[in-house]
């Protein structure tokens, strides 16, 4: 049976989240689907999968709710289904209520109404990237996702911020490191869109005065122009699948931590109570993979 996972997000005004959380828990276990989903009183913010029948009931349910009935849903490929008939890219199904959909550390900066993040920055879809650097020659491209992400796949001259966690982003912004970009034209872009939506607004908020964000973020822009574009390299997913490619033989862009052979996959350091993601090729994916830090207490 064929598989799907599901992307998707909705910043809308949500006065009972909690309301939403146990209707998403049981809509899913009844529909066999896994994956995970955060409500707020922003909106929503998910990732599913499962058989595909059942991806499309769910999307046929969850946009028979007023507020959700233009979510921009982005489908692609599944890596099957196990035994029991659920997806092999989720372990199991979360779903919770969070102060924010998005953990930027700052839900009192976030505004929404009915038709979105308040006070962003202006959508660009992938289709007028062109046209946009055309209008703007000194256009730069910044990423909004975590660094290690853009170590396997970035666009090309892309900045990227030093982060581990999105809350770095607020940190830097508040420190001054790029209040040099403050009057350049700047496209922000991310996985899916959510994470540039209240990027984009933070950084409005401070005073960034020319500020765009990729509409549907780098799953859109792949899925135009596949390995033709300005994309360049692999795409970080946050399931077990781990990476996913536009096309074949994409260009191979990191380094892996290990050996420093080309690589494009992001792996765990093999200490339990390290979080660190390392570059990783397929060789040294056969092993355990050390971060720095606890590479040198092993060695010890």
């Amino acid at each position: 049976m064929m598989s799907r996972v599901l992307l998707f997000y909705c910043f809308t005004p949500l006065p009972d989240p909690e309301a939403i959380r146990l209707w998403q828990r049981d809509l899913c276990e009844r529909l066999g689907l896994r994956g995970r989903i955060l409500v707020s009183e922003h909106g929503i913010n998910a990732t599913v999968g499962g058989e595909l029948k059942a991806c499309k009931q769910y999307v046929k349910t969850l946009k028979s709710y007023p507020a959700f009935k233009n979510i921009d849903m982005k489908w692609s490929e599944g890596s099957g289904l196990d035994e029991l008939g659920m997806s092999k890219d989720f372990p199991r199904l979360s779903v919770k209520a969070r102060p924010e959909i998005v953990s930027f550390g700052v839900p009192e900066e976030l505004e929404v109404d009915e038709k979105g993040v308040v006070g962003g920055g202006t959508h660009v879809r992938p289709s007028e990237v062109e046209d946009l650097i055309a209008k703007h020659p000194d256009l730069v491209f910044f990423d909004g996702r975590n660094k290690v992400e853009a170590e396997i796949g970035r666009f090309e001259g892309a900045i990227v911020p030093d982060t581990e966690t999105t809350h770095d982003f607020v940190k830097l912004f508040d420190s001054g490191v790029f209040d040099y970009l403050k009057d350049t034209p700047i496209l922000t872009y991310c996985t899916g869109g959510i994470r540039c939506e209240v990027l984009s607004a933070l950084m409005v908020r401070r005073g960034f005065t020319k500020v765009y964000q990729l509409s549907g973020g780098i799953v859109r822009y792949g899925e135009e122009f596949g390995n033709e574009g300005r994309w360049q390299g692999t795409l970080t997913v946050f399931d077990d699948r781990e990476t996913m490619d536009f096309g074949p033989n994409p260009a191979i862009i990191g380094i892996c931590h290990s050996c420093a052979s080309p690589a494009s996959k992001l792996h765990n350091c093999g200490d339990s109570q390290c979080l660190q993601r390392l570059v990783t090729c397929d060789t040294c994916m056969t092993k355990p993979v050390y971060c720095t830090e606890h590479a040198a207490m092993v060695n010890t």
